[in-house]
């Protein structure tokens, strides 16, 4: 019997060895060869975004990450001993590294102190060879301007595989151009981990992602900033923004806005300052939207420039009361006095003789109640209710400003059409895609269309030359040696929190030279509460020094011609 069991265990081990040695032989050997490959991820190098000139906004770096494997760190010495160490280096706290040392949790291997260090922070804490403290080398993102342009460049975050991913701005709305595809290589090692010279190892590239060329030139677009982060300042301002726009091509030089961040550093107090407001917060722009009243009622040839226009002291409609901003008896006063004195009575007038549906049209024409072509993340439409909504007070209250809300952009968009003849050109903000291999792809263009006469756009341009002198309400819009066109704004500001009107929205746009004009400037101040609130008071004199400064900068010389003067008032 006992011969009989040796035999049978003999014939299972043969077996198990044919299989070992035959059978099975391949799948333990793959099994083998698996422990001694390596495989690792060649990360893509996410694109730039670069200004008009090539100027750096954003860009991939090289980083170092620093951590610690808590099981490693085998006593509150030793634990102390390297947060001692560390937190010169890595600009954190004794206290917040000894905690991250140890975790409730004492299984986990794994915890980052530090994360997008430069690669000389990294070689610092190499140096002190902390047992259980190590280096990764990783892909980060840096924006070396800082705060220039954060609002519409926008920032990265990591996801769940720890990969950089855009969390705002261009860098969300372009991610998928930008991120690139990641590479993959894999080597075969020994035992200790080295790789095997000798041995097959397998490489696929990289593919970089695209960089964004866009329209915004820095230079205009660091001065814009300044500018509106002082007029905020001053006027003890909730917040403000300045818009720049070449108003043949469209494109954008700035967007500027305060409350600023930097993108590299954002923390929490940043979080109402994190968006673009130009495209992002809609307002009731009040009186720069008398322009259109006047472009509906002058395209129609309902009036010229010289109608009189006889303006009463205050006028009822939909049970309201209207008034100007300052008392006044019964003027008689032409079209262009109505927009260069900015009388919302006489705007009203006007706009009767144009009517609702076709004031609706002439706004949405122009391009309001709808977002731009820019197709920015969170841009916001704004608001223009149906013409056959209108109450007879909203009637009233549409032709000059109140009762609807746009964006910075739209309304800038507004001005570029008057100023480039009549013709809407979209706004741009990204000109071109380049490609990793060099190759520029220049971003579709939205066909351009005919908004207003060439007429209608030449007579509008003069009216708007008067507010900016001493008889308008802008005569702190002038810029030497150029000649202005624009508006002031000065609206009543809907608090959405409260449901109520509180404080004002101060605005001045504008053009200029107003003879061929180059470049369009809209300052947007939200609540100002020092200085004054008019438009022509605190956004007037910041539209000067950015225009100033967009026309030097593009060299724009002085137009040495004198507009037509034109008459405002018929009073004797």
């Amino acid at each position: 019997m006992a011969i009989v069991l040796m035999i049978a265990t003999l014939v299972v081990l043969a077996g198990r060895l044919a299989q070992l040695q035959g059978f099975a032989s391949s799948n333990y050997a793959e099994q083998a060869h698996d422990q001694l490959r390596r495989k690792s991820v060649l990360p893509a190098d996410r694109g730039m975004i670069i200004d008009r000139h090539g100027d750096r906004l954003a860009k991939d770096v090289e980083n170092r990450a620093v951590y610690v494997d808590p099981l490693l760190m085998v006593s509150d010495a030793q634990v102390t001993a390297a947060a001692r160490s560390l937190a010169p280096i890595l600009g954190r706290s004794e206290n917040e590294l000894r905690k991250l040392m140890t975790p409730k949790d004492p299984q986990v291997r794994f915890v980052y102190l530090g994360r997008g260090l430069d690669k000389a922070v990294g070689d610092e804490v190499d140096k002190l060879d902390l047992t259980g403290i190590g280096v990764l080398e990783e892909r980060g993102r840096w924006y070396p301007k800082l705060t220039l342009g954060a609002n519409f460049v926008g920032f990265t975050t990591r996801d769940r595989e720890d990969n950089l991913k855009g969390s705002g701005g261009l860098e969300f709305a372009y991610d998928s151009v930008l991120r690139g595809t990641d590479g993959r290589r894999q080597i075969e090692a020994d035992p200790s981990g080295r790789e095997i010279p000798s041995a097959q190892s397998m490489e696929k590239e990289p593919i970089d992602g695209s960089t964004l060329r866009l329209t915004i030139d820095n230079d205009v677009q660091w001065q814009a900033q300044i500018e509106i982060a002082e007029a905020v300042r001053a006027s003890e301002a909730d917040g403000g923004t300045i818009v720049v726009m070449k108003p043949k091509t469209g494109e954008l030089l700035a967007m500027a806005d305060a409350p600023q961040f930097d993108p590299n550093n954002i923390t929490d107090r940043d979080q109402d300052a994190i968006g673009n407001r130009s495209t992002g917060q809609a307002f009731e722009p009040g009186s720069v939207n008398k322009v259109i009243t006047m472009a509906a009622a002058l395209d129609r040839n309902l009036i010229d420039a010289m109608t009189p226009i006889t303006v009463p002291s205050s006028i009822e409609r939909g049970g309201v009361t209207i008034n100007d901003s300052e008392p006044h008896g019964i003027e008689q006063l032409t079209a262009a006095g109505v927009l260069a004195r900015s009388s919302n009575i006489g705007t009203v007038l006007v706009a009767e003789k144009v009517g609702n549906s076709t004031l609706e049209e002439m706004m949405r024409a122009f391009g309001l109640g709808q977002v731009t072509e820019l197709d920015f993340p969170g841009e916001s439409a704004g608001i223009l209710p149906p013409a056959s909504q209108w109450s007879g007070s909203q009637a009233a209250t549409i032709a000059y400003g109140q009762g609807t809300s746009a964006t910075a952009v739209q309304m800038a968009s507004v001005y570029a059409t008057v100023a480039n003849g009549g013709m809407r050109v979209a706004p741009r903000l990204v000109d071109a895609i380049i490609r990793p291999d060099g190759v520029v792809e220049e971003t579709a263009r939205a066909p351009e269309r005919r908004v207003i006469s060439p007429e209608t756009a030449t007579t509008l341009t003069r009216m708007l030359e008067a507010v900016a002198t001493d008889e308008g309400t802008a005569p702190l819009a002038e810029v030497a040696g150029y000649r202005v066109a624009g508006k002031t704004g000065t609206a009543k500001r809907y608090d959405a929190v409260s449901g109520r009107y509180d404080g004002y929205i101060s605005s001045f746009i504008g053009f200029a030279p107003a003879d061929d004009p180059q470049v369009v400037v809209e300052v947007v101040l939200d609540h100002p509460q020092k200085g004054g609130y008019y438009g022509g008071q605190i956004a007037a004199p910041v539209f000067a020094k950015v225009m100033s400064f967009a026309l030097t900068s593009l060299g724009v010389p002085p137009p040495g011609t004198q507009p037509e003067r034109l008459i405002l008032s018929l009073d004797p």
